[in-house]
């Protein structure tokens, strides 16, 4: 087992920092102190951080904070960012409406 995953070491308590209300996530509002709590609260991957508080799944898709996020949870679990595994990513996206498909389906018969 890694020890980044290793549930069982204790990385001590979430003490608040000066820069905790610093917003990391701008597309989902989401602060340097959600991130490192989470962490405290045994989310230790990105995807677990990524699934609780949504960083990474707003519209740039962790394009601008996804560097940001996995250095604090390394920070936080006292190991090397390149100990942790990247998220699951996808690309960037906006919705689409449904008479635009159906204008295709049109030109296509």
């Amino acid at each position: 087992m890694s020890e980044v995953n290793d549930r069982s070491r204790d990385i001590g308590p979430f003490v608040p920092a000066e820069d905790d209300d610093m917003i990391i996530c701008r597309c989902e509002e989401i602060t340097k102190g959600e991130i490192r709590k989470a962490v405290h609260e045994g989310m230790y991957t990105l995807n677990e951080v990524r699934r609780f508080l949504r960083t990474g799944m707003g519209l740039c898709q962790g394009q601008t904070c996804g560097k940001l996020v996995k250095s604090i949870i390394a920070r936080e679990l006292k190991v090397s960012p390149a100990e942790i595994e990247p998220a699951t990513s996808r690309a960037p996206m906006r919705p689409i409406e449904m008479k635009i498909f159906a204008k295709e389906a049109k030109e296509v018969e």
